[in-house]
């Protein structure tokens, strides 16, 4: 990439860019997922198996309000990139200052409603029997971290949108790091059982955040905001809101599966079949770090040439993001039918588990090799502004098919209805995605004028 110019993002060759913006995403991606997967590994180790299900009630709850900041980080990133593709750096930073100002406003007024309505949402996300102690434990503690860690999804973003990858890779890498060490410390040395966790990963958040604050004071950022740049406009607010809640849409109907597969399969197979959901859940972070990666690096790349009115290089854009993350998305999916009993055993020697998890990963990867088209397809249009789309093809996989089909197959097929409900949703999803993107490029990036 020339120098440390956003300007690059529409001079540079695709290929090199979406190397250069992917591979520091991926490993973000991956060392954030390896923290997870460590983290459960510990846990279940060192607390026990009991406490991988605590952890996964509490994620819906903790991912969602975070997801916030991740939402309104996606959004304005994607106002952040076009505004700079066309030059417009007053934009750029009126819309990073409320980025902020939202983010703060609305994490904590949900961190209050989510300790206020404790008992009630614990029990509601899964959280019944053995496992609402552990799990009450954990939440309690996470929810204080959660405006750190929306701060630092946000924030991320708009490094990522500055076209500067290894700074937002080294944002994911701290809090991971991080976690695992303080996971030692106040679990095993401590022996702090879930409260210990919990502040582990709460501290993580706040290391997290540090350093993002360094990037944005030092000279490595472009944004240097003013006090007004703070003061809420409303265009800009709803801008942010129309792009962003496409992320927040899509965050709101993971902690509703995670709500209805809980209770599902809590009812169906009891606490062990929500630890191998817990554990595919992992996975599914996990596996499938270098797709996101790309989609990552494919945004603001795809935003700024947007911006910058470059369709050809936008197209461009798009089959290149599909070709490389299809490639990598048949690798997962090999080595997934091949070793789900060993990527079991690592993190639990509870039989029943053990028994269970593996052929339920089978059927939850087994359309991983062609839903990346999903994935970039509805991430290409929430990147060039184009909230109304995003939005509704956001929906399709997990919103539109996937819910119907968990709670109408496990009345037919048990467990195994919920299991082939991920493939199904996913196969079916990537056809309207498809469609939708195929049309975007015949008749709007072939047909617009092209300037150099």
């Amino acid at each position: 990439m020339s120098g440390n110019s956003s300007k690059a993002l529409g001079e540079d060759s695709i290929g090199s860019l979406l190397v250069k913006q992917a591979v520091p995403a991926s490993i973000g991606i991956l060392v954030m997922s390896l923290n997870i997967l460590v983290d459960t590994i510990f846990v279940g180790n060192w607390i026990g198996s009991i406490a991988i299900a605590a952890i996964n009630v509490v994620l819906p709850v903790s991912f969602f309000i975070a997801a916030l900041g991740m939402a309104i980080g996606v959004g304005g990133s994607s106002i952040i990139s076009r505004a700079l593709g066309a030059d417009n750096r007053s934009k750029a930073l009126i819309t990073f200052g409320n980025q902020i100002t939202l983010t703060v406003l609305l994490t904590v007024v949900l961190i209050v409603v989510g300790l206020w309505f404790i008992d009630d949402i614990i029990p509601r996300f899964g959280g019944k029997g053995a496992i609402f102690d552990p799990a009450k434990d954990y939440y309690t503690v996470v929810l204080y971290g959660v405006p750190f860690l929306a701060l630092c999804m946000m924030g991320n973003t708009v490094i990522r949108a500055e076209g500067k990858p290894k700074f937002a890779m080294i944002a994911m890498i701290i809090p991971s790091v991080g976690n695992l060490f303080l996971d030692y410390i106040f679990i095993y040395v401590l022996d702090y059982g879930m409260l210990g966790a919990g502040w582990a990963t709460t501290a993580s958040y706040v290391l997290c955040l540090g350093y993002i604050l360094w990037y944005f004071l030092s000279n490595n950022s472009e944004l240097k905001l003013s006090v007004t740049d703070f003061v809420l406009r409303r265009n800009t607010v709803s801008e942010i809101a129309a792009l962003g809640g496409v992320t927040l849409a899509r965050q709101a109907i993971v902690s509703v599966t995670y709500l209805l597969l809980n209770n599902i399969l809590y009812n169906l197979g009891g606490a062990s079949s929500v630890t191998v959901y817990a554990i595919i859940g992992r996975m599914l972070m996990f596996a499938l770090f270098p797709v996101l990666g790309i989609t990552q690096g494919f945004l603001p790349i795809a935003g700024f040439n947007y911006g910058a009115n470059k369709y050809y290089r936008v197209k461009e854009t798009i089959y290149t993001a599909i070709k490389y993350a299809m490639l990598l998305g048949f690798c997962i999916f090999l080595l997934i039918m091949i070793f789900p009993g060993g990527i079991t055993a690592v993190f639990t020697d509870d039989s029943t588990v053990l028994n269970d998890a593996p052929k339920a990963m089978r059927w939850v990867f087994a359309a991983t090799p062609i839903v990346v088209i999903q994935l970039i397809g509805s991430a290409y249009f929430q990147a060039v502004g184009k909230a109304l789309p995003a939005f509704l093809l956001t929906l399709t996989r997990q919103g539109i098919f996937f819910i119907p089909l968990i709670l109408i197959l496990p009345r037919y097929y048990g467990e195994l209805g919920v299991w082939i409900s991920f493939p199904l949703s996913d196969v079916l999803s990537t056809v309207v995605t498809g469609y939708f993107l195929n049309r975007e490029i015949r008749h709007k990036l072939m047909t617009k004028p092209i300037e150099s």
